[in-house]
């Protein structure tokens, strides 16, 4: 597997790092398997958009606003998903000057598998560290994320 770390007496900048690494290798891994399973062209970044359009769609405004990008930006990147088969636009019925865009039967599977590999890469976390140990961590991150912390523009917050 690699380097055991967690020895005790690292510096503060390691926990930010241990962090992103322990979220990078479960992205990477979610990925991997999204390949074999017909959706190789799927990114990260497509999957917060994809959950910033929703069940019920959403207009490329409230995509950006809830992806922390701008409505050109979020534009750029339904182009893009659309291209790919995950999302369509279509007339909004509440509002006929404005397009909704929503999620075609392919962005959904995506989504679906999504959800299953997560639940998958868990359990080998679980398999390797312990059920307690799992759920404490996962305790441990939610008391000390700020309230909020759910929050979809990660590409955003990266990005700057």
């Amino acid at each position: 597997m690699g380097e055991e770390r967690g020895g005790g007496g690292e510096a503060g900048f390691e926990l930010p790092l241990l962090l992103f690494a322990g979220f990078r290798s479960v992205i990477d891994a979610l990925h991997r398997d999204l390949v074999v399973q017909g959706h190789q062209d799927m990114r990260p970044a497509y999957g917060f958009a994809l959950q910033a359009v929703g069940r019920d769609g959403a207009s490329a405004s409230e995509i950006g606003r809830r992806l922390g990008v701008s409505k050109q930006a979020a534009g750029k990147t339904v182009d893009k998903l659309e291209s790919l088969g995950y999302v369509e636009r279509a007339d909004d019925p509440a509002d006929g000057r404005r397009k909704l865009v929503r999620l075609t039967a392919r962005g959904v599977d995506v989504l679906v598998r999504s959800a299953e590999g997560f639940d998958r890469i868990r359990a080998e976390w679980v398999a390797t560290l312990g059920a307690e140990r799992v759920r404490a961590l996962e305790a441990d991150l939610g008391r000390m994320a700020p309230a909020g912390a759910y929050r979809l523009d990660a590409a955003g917050w990266f990005t700057g």
